[in-house]
């Protein structure tokens, strides 16, 4: 005959370890439920305790409802469900009748009408704790049949909503409890078994570096266990509140290639199907960019959706644009190059511009399985203006079975499921045990801390602490010396008063945990990694004080991608970079290293960006008067409508190609740039009628026909004088007499002139522009008997600086010698940082060592003289 009898326990983890149990003895007739599945089975009909699942969007509902005496201000808060429903948890285990107790304090009775709403919109089936247990004592008489022998197994107490149905099941039925620890068992009428002890063994106590050290050695420790023979299934690693070391565990876990069971579950957004959550709450939430588009599409689940985008769709967008509204991408999209693509980034760009108020809408249409479960599940915690801080919350099941695998869990997880080997995580002063706080929706003097709950939090801590301890054949305690944060941590009051071992975050374990670990304990055999040696031999060289070949310093020759960048036909920018930064150009021209562009939507344009505004205006503006009525013969009012026409059609062009600022600021730029643009007009003296002028005027192009209309022509290669290196570029300004008498170049800068720019002619190597523009004019316009090349600066009211004649002559005969040494050092192998590499904003410094002033200045005298035939331009004005 079927013997049916009744195991109750406490806890996910104790659950499954049951049933797992249950499983292997082939117990038949064994019922493994916690205390509200046992309810629900005495109680019958399908009925059962309401999950969170269905009491947020009840509790919502009913605060969407209003009419609240003190919570009518707050009842729209985000967080508020979330608040309301805690305290009604704690009210409904400490078996308290709201209806009683509402007319004490309008708190109360605004708890106690939430309760009802939320009790009334709940679906047939589900009920409350109290109206369950009244249920199932209802039926108590079917219990025999039912439960049969009943044991609370490794229960520490029991919560007052359901000891009146254990007591009476212990009057009906032969009830036990196997109970750890002391606790209040006098309302108990069945039988205790107190559980006995485990053999007592010496605490061992070890104090980390910071939490992710803690993870580490958690790992060590338990890889040390399992090389003994210690079953998986025997270990656990436990905190009183995990929260701080989940996302090391999970990465070290898989690192590790060790099983890892999470009893509380893992992160949600530490999943794939999580991630695209967040991507899709990310878009919703901030708003619409490029960026935050492509990482979306890159993450979707595949559904019939994602099927319709064409491989490398990305293509089709424009680099470097923000797109950060929903008409830029309907602009961009409407070009024939969107292609297959168009349609359905079309379609997802109109559904998450609507913003927040979408969030149903694209989670049915663009998630599924998982990824789907995880985003409604998201939404009814919390409303969608909450998504992303309701998505951080969550937590999936773990897919992995706690009976074969390493426990992670919160530490009442284990003590309703002991394990042998423990590791304690977090003993430190307020982790563990915990302080009390207030409830926040029930404070102390709206409902004393003791009638809500009989013990507190940090008393029922140290009960866990005492509890594993007893239980647990080897226990080993750690502590992070100091937070994540960084600050300083004392020890919790469990810490032990002796015995405290100090481990240093790059010690060598006896026991690696992965392949990187295991490297860290062997320095000799991670001495033979290719990497690892050569990244050490870098750190070496960068404390020396030579040069060496991680400071540039190769020795090799012009058969390498040193020489090929050089042989290529040079901008102006390259140039500069090869006299003031060698081994930024070696880096960016013959590496084609670049610096990482963050698609963000900036409040004000970087100055380059900035400067190429106000010279595309410029542009526009001299070529809408060019060729009629001419810049020379153009009045104040032709000019501003000229730039106004420029800054209309830049404000609707560069949104569709670059990140500019919000609407109202992008506006303001516009006008910014607008002023420096008619400051180039102003600036000027006085142009004759019959001046030509021309904009970005290209010259040493390569690979491109001749354009009409300029003054020379355009793909004509330009060799810097004495050297073999060719140039290209386009001058800002060009204004050339008809007879070929004279040619002016102007280099527009959107700054203020400096206090000596009058004395400025090569700048250090970094006012190079206007030598060299007058180089290519030299060789372009070989006719041309006077050449005037300027620099005016847009801020301010200073003049144009002007080089011409001898002083230009002897500057551009200058330029190029410095250029040929340049190029000569730099394919005889030397390429150390220059000057430029102590710029705030320079652009490579992420491949520079990070303390990189103290670098520079150690290597400076080594680099002094590798390159001491330059040293002269640096300090040339």
């Amino acid at each position: 005959m079927l013997q049916r009898s009744t195991l109750v326990v406490e806890g996910p983890l104790a659950l499954r370890m049951q049933r797992a149990a249950a499983a292997r003895a082939g117990a038949i007739g064994r019922e493994i439920l916690t205390l509200p599945q046992m309810a629900g089975r005495l109680a019958g009909g399908f009925l059962r305790a309401a999950g969170p699942e269905h009491l947020y969007p009840a509790i919502r509902a009913a605060l969407a409802k209003g009419g609240f005496a003190e919570l009518e201000g707050v009842r729209d808060l985000p967080g508020t469900p979330r608040a309301v429903a805690r305290s009604l948890h704690a009210v409904w285990k400490a078996d308290l009748a709201l209806a009683e107790l509402s007319g004490a304090s309008p708190r109360l009775a605004d708890l106690n009408l939430i309760e009802r709403r939320a009790r009334e919109s709940l679906p047939a089936g589900l009920l409350l704790p109290a109206a369950l247990r009244d249920a199932a004592l209802a039926n108590l008489h079917h219990a025999p049949v039912l439960l049969g022998a009943v044991i609370l197994d490794g229960l520490l107490d029991v919560d007052p909503v359901w000891r009146p149905l254990v007591a009476a099941l212990a009057r009906n039925l032969d009830v036990a409890w196997r109970a750890p620890g002391e606790g209040d068992r006098s309302w108990f009428p069945g039988r205790i078994v107190l559980l006995a002890p485990a053999a007592a063994s010496p605490i061992e106590a070890e104090a980390c570096a910071d939490p992710r050290a803690e993870a580490v050695e958690a790992m060590r420790w338990a890889r040390a266990l399992l090389s003994r023979g210690v079953p998986a299934s025997d270990i656990a690693i436990t905190a009183a509140a995990p929260a701080a070391w989940d996302d090391h565990l999970l990465v070290l876990s898989r690192e590790a290639k060790l099983p890892v069971h999470f009893s509380h579950g893992i992160p949600a957004l530490g999943t794939r199907e999580g991630q695209a959550c967040a991507a899709l709450a990310d878009i919703l939430v901030q708003g619409l960019s490029q960026q935050r588009i492509r990482r979306l599409v890159r993450r979707l689940p595949a559904s019939p959706f994602r099927s319709r985008f064409p491989d490398a769709w990305w293509t089709a967008l424009p680099a470097e644009a923000g797109l950060f509204t929903a008409d830029h991408w309907k602009q961009v999209l409407a070009q024939p190059e969107a292609g297959a693509a168009g349609a359905p980034l079309l379609e997802l760009v109109e559904l998450v511009a609507r913003g927040i108020g979408a969030a149903e809408d694209a989670g049915g249409l663009l998630l599924t399985g998982q990824s789907r479960l995880i985003w409604d599940a998201a939404l009814r915690i919390a409303p969608a203006e909450a998504i992303h801080i309701s998505l951080g919350d969550l937590r999936i099941p773990d897919a992995l079975g706690p009976a074969n695998s390493i426990a992670w869990c919160p530490a009442a997880h284990l003590a309703a499921s002991p394990r042998a080997h423990v590791r304690m995580l977090g003993l430190t002063s307020g982790a563990w045990p915990r302080a009390e706080s207030e409830d926040p929706m029930l404070p102390d003097h709206v409902l004393s801390r003791r009638t809500l709950e009989s013990i507190s939090i940090t008393e029922r801590d140290r009960r866990i602490y005492d509890v594993i301890r007893m239980t647990s054949a080897s226990v080993t305690l750690s502590r992070g010396r100091r937070s994540a944060s960084g600050t300083v941590q004392s020890p919790s009051a469990l810490w032990p008063g002796s015995g405290e071992k100090r481990l240093a975050r790059t010690r060598i374990p006896l026991h690696a945990f992965s392949e990187a670990d295991r490297l860290l304990a062997r320095p000799r055999e991670a001495g033979t990694s290719p990497l690892l040696r050569a990244s050490r031999q870098c750190w070496r060289d960068w404390q020396r004080p030579a040069l060496t070949a991680h400071d540039g310093a190769t020795g090799v020759s012009s058969e390498t991608a040193v020489g090929r960048a050089l042989a290529r036909t040079q901008s102006t920018t390259s140039i500069r970079r090869l006299l003031r930064d060698p081994a930024g150009f070696v880096w960016r021209y013959a590496l084609d290293w670049r610096a990482p562009t963050i698609e963000q939507q900036p409040l004000v344009l970087p100055r380059p960006a900035f400067g190429e505004l106000v010279h595309e205006l410029i542009r526009r503006a001299i070529d809408g008067l060019e060729p009629e009525p001419g810049v020379g013969k153009a009045n104040e009012t032709e000019i501003g409508n000229a730039i106004n026409a420029a800054v209309a059609a830049v404000g609707r062009a560069w949104p569709l190609e670059r990140a500019v600022p919000p609407p109202l600021l992008w506006e303001h730029t516009l006008e910014d740039a607008a002023r420096h643009a008619l400051r180039a007009f102003t600036v000027d003296d006085s142009v004759l009628s019959d001046t030509r002028s021309w904009t970005e005027l290209p010259f040493g192009e390569t690979g491109a026909a001749g354009a009409a209309g300029l003054p020379w022509d355009a793909v004509h290669p330009i060799t810097v004088p004495g050297t073999d290196i060719r140039m290209r570029g386009r001058i800002d300004r060009v204004d050339l007499r008809p007879d070929g008498s004279a040619v002016r170049i102007t280099d527009y800068k959107t700054g203020r002139a400096p206090e000596d720019a009058a004395d400025i002619v090569l700048g250090g190597g970094a006012e190079l522009q206007r030598v060299l523009y007058a180089v290519a004019a030299r060789q372009l316009l070989p006719e041309v008997r006077m050449i005037v090349s300027r620099l005016a600066y847009l801020v301010g009211e200073s003049v144009p600086m002007r080089l011409q004649g001898e002083t230009l002559d002897e500057a551009m005969a200058e330029a190029a010698s410095y250029i040929g040494i340049a190029a000569r050092i730099a394919r005889g192998g030397a390429t150390p940082p220059g000057p430029d590499a102590f710029d705030r904003f320079h652009d490579m410094r992420l491949a520079l060592p990070a303390e990189r002033e103290a670098y520079l200045r150690r290597k400076e005298e080594a680099r002094d003289a590798a390159l001491g035939e330059l040293a002269p331009l640096w300090r040339r004005l």
